[in-house]
């Protein structure tokens, strides 16, 4: 037994480079595990510019210095983000607001329509099971609501914080951006010398976690767009809302889908019934999910589509258990990575046999 352990250790780990790689994966692993918390306002400012990353470049090759480059963009991202937050954030809170009002209407609604159920189908349905369910949901949603209350009086708490965010943050980004190779200098010296396995295993990854977060925001805001205008073209309420929602739900792959599918279809029945508007809603939301599953990620993800679906979900699974919505965000890069570091991994029996 131990013999078979030794002859592994010596075939994956005798490669100087290899321990160095291992180093840099158990130590990055450490500090984002046991600091991800203090670090949350760097992630953000990473993201954002790995974001900004390409205009800032077309920028500086039209000629702009990369200070002024990077002055400019911060300006317009910021200028959008206000503008989204003047105009669609308060018509998207204002319709949370009504939904909420018109929850008990819906839930009185699903009732009159559940209580039916025994009489048309008395051998399937017992009007005992049906009260119960009934009862049971009408308890959630009063402690949803007390939860919700208890949520907006302890958030109060966290508007200071959010202050700090909305002041490093920027910071943060334009120094990231306007002094990106000083930074990776810095970074270069402190990791081992032997990196020549991670140094390449880093250049694709860092590729990949570039066009995956563009995707990710450009997958966004088309599948949000494109919700919201089939939504308000129907005159389906709380069209915004539901829009935004189905917008985030890309971050979460597959769980995501089937998740806001349920607030969606459950807003066209209390509108309409189960009539022909309330089908053709469901289609049209149907056609957006398919296209977006089967045209628009194969294009923005085409490296990502290549792991398999159930290797996916496990990966949001156990990187959101880590790490929370980090984890969930980058589970797609951060399976790709594994599975880069894995091919990348040198045998040397693999080796002597070349």
């Amino acid at each position: 037994m131990w013999a078979l352990l030794l002859q592994w250790y010596r075939r994956r780990f005798s490669d100087p480079q290899a321990i160095a790689l291992l180093i840099i994966l158990v130590a990055a692993f450490g500090i984002l595990f046991f600091f991800s918390g203090l670090l949350a306002p760097l992630l953000v400012a990473m993201v954002l510019a790995y974001l900004l990353e390409w205009p800032t470049v077309r920028l500086e090759r039209m000629g702009c210095s990369r200070t002024v480059a990077t002055a400019l963009v911060l300006t317009v991202f910021a200028g959008i983000l206000l503008l989204m937050v003047l105009v669609v954030a308060p018509v998207a809170w204002q319709q949370g607001i009504n939904l909420t009002r018109d929850m008990p209407n819906m839930l009185n609604k699903l009732y009159h329509f559940a209580a039916g159920l025994p009489r048309r189908f008395p051998a399937l349905v017992d009007a005992g099971i049906i009260d119960i369910i009934v009862e049971n949901l009408r308890s959630r949603l009063t402690g949803l609501g007390d939860s919700v209350v208890k949520y907006s009086l302890a958030s109060l708490v966290g508007l200071l914080t959010l202050a700090i965010y909305l002041i490093l943050v920027p910071l943060m980004v334009f120094f990231l951006l306007k002094d990106k190779q000083h930074f990776l200098n810095a970074v270069r010296r402190v990791l081992p010398r032997n990196r020549g396995l991670a140094g390449q295993v880093w250049s694709e990854m860092n590729q990949q976690i570039t066009n995956y977060i563009r995707g990710k925001v450009l997958e966004m805001v088309v599948v949000g767009v494109a919700t919201w205008i089939g939504f308000a073209v129907l005159g389906l309420n709380y069209a915004l809302l539901l829009a935004v929602l189905v917008g985030f739900s890309v971050l979460i792959p597959y769980i995501g889908a089937m998740v806001v599918t349920v607030p969606v279809i459950c807003v066209g029945l209390f509108q309409w019934g189960a009539g022909g508007d309330f089908w053709t809603m469901l289609v049209v939301y149907l056609i957006i999910q398919a296209l977006d599953g089967n045209l628009l990620v194969p294009v923005l993800f085409s490296e990502a589509v290549n792991l398999h679906p159930l290797v996916i979900i496990l990966s949001v699974v156990i990187f959101g258990g880590l790490w929370g919505f980090w984890g969930v965000f980058f589970a797609i890069p951060l399976a790709t990575l594994v599975k880069a570091v894995v091919h990348a991994w040198p045998d040397t029996l693999l080796l002597d046999d070349e």
